[in-house]
């Protein structure tokens, strides 16, 4: 799916949706185009970066077997 957006250079274009987190997080979009309206980057709420540290809870997964 394409998202509207307005680069910090004032300029409009559409990128592909699973390029905006990136995007937002290099500093290179001021606003992008949501269906309830424009989101201004810094000002409205958006989605949390993904945590880059290790969980620190002990391990319930089990080797080999599949998540259903």
């Amino acid at each position: 799916m394409l998202v509207q957006v307005h680069w910090t250079n004032k300029r409009y274009d559409y990128v592909k949706d699973y390029m905006l987190d990136s995007l937002i997080e290099a500093g290179v979009v001021a606003r992008f185009l949501r269906s309830s309206g424009w989101v201004t980057i810094g000002i409205d709420p958006v989605r949390a970066p993904k945590s880059q540290k290790p969980y620190p809870g002990p391990e319930r997964r089990h080797p080999g077997s599949a998540a259903a």
